[in-house]
């Protein structure tokens, strides 16, 4: 198993680049500085990982990517972002999502009014290809998400965290996108409702196609699905690999999984990584 792992990584590495962010910093108001410089890149058919805690910078790099920020008075400053190529960052979001890319906000952004049903074709209102196809996706997100066909006819405020959070995911598949950037998928679920979304998120890559920009602070089960990861911290990127070789690596298992040579430690224990920042010497 770890050897297919590794050789399915190989070839993510080897395929074409499709998303590139280049030294990007972003200020808020004028004044606060988020982010500091930021790179990575995200190969065709890969799952990428931006880990960090709270505050590191995850959704503001994801909200830079699908221009988002100006609506709450940020802006790339320096650097450049591109898609198959081709500079995006002052494309808006409507444009992104007919080139394939299209985000999945933090905290399962539903139409609460609407039923489920409603909340995913709201994804396919870019699309031109008939209303045949549009049904025929439908059925195909249903296939991935059975719990939503059963309550397709729900309101969508009414359902639980988990089912909002499939809706969010299925609504951004009804675009047909080529890439998703999914923002903190995680965030206030239940571990096997994680665990459930993180293996659809895993066939939608290896079945599909679909490419993955996930940002997670859940770093212990993004890195188990990732192919490559890069750590955020305090808007910069402190450390980058392949998943394997990050699962591994004594800082991170120490600062971000809990885990050192001696065991299993508590935040308590380790929260002196702060001054320390080994990664930066």
């Amino acid at each position: 198993m770890q050897q297919a792992q590794e050789t399915s990584q190989q070839t993510v590495a080897e395929t074409e680049t499709l998303l590139e962010v280049n030294n990007v910093e972003v200020i808020y108001n004028h004044v606060i500085l988020v982010l500091k410089g930021v790179s990575l890149s995200v190969p065709k058919g890969g799952i990428t990982a931006l880990l960090g805690g709270n505050g590191a910078g995850k959704t503001t790099t994801l909200k830079a990517i699908s221009n988002l920020l100006h609506s709450e008075r940020g802006e790339v400053t320096k650097g450049s972002i591109s898609y198959r190529g081709e500079p995006v960052q002052d494309m808006d979001p409507e444009s992104l999502v007919k080139k394939g890319v299209i985000q999945v906000m933090e905290g399962r952004h539903c139409f609460e009014h609407l039923t489920v049903e409603e909340n995913l074709l709201t994804g396919s209102y870019t699309r031109r290809d008939g209303a045949s196809a549009v049904a025929e996706d439908l059925e195909k997100v249903y296939t991935y998400f059975p719990r939503l066909k059963d309550r397709r006819k729900s309101q969508a405020g009414y359902t639980s965290g988990g089912e909002q959070q499939m809706c969010a995911l299925g609504r951004a598949l009804m675009s047909k996108p080529e890439t998703i950037l999914l923002d903190e998928p995680s965030m206030g679920l239940a571990p096997q409702l994680v665990e459930e979304i993180f293996q659809i998120v895993q066939s939608l890559n290896e079945k599909e196609g679909v490419s993955f920009l996930l940002a997670e602070q859940n770093t212990n089960v993004a890195l188990r699905f990732a192919h490559y990861g890069y750590i955020l911290e305090s808007g910069r990127i402190v450390m980058d690999g392949p998943a394997s070789e990050l699962r591994e690596n004594p800082d991170v298992k120490e600062f971000y999984l809990g885990m050192s040579e001696e065991g299993r430690k508590s935040y308590r224990d380790v929260r002196s990584y702060r001054r320390r920042k080994r990664w930066l010497a």
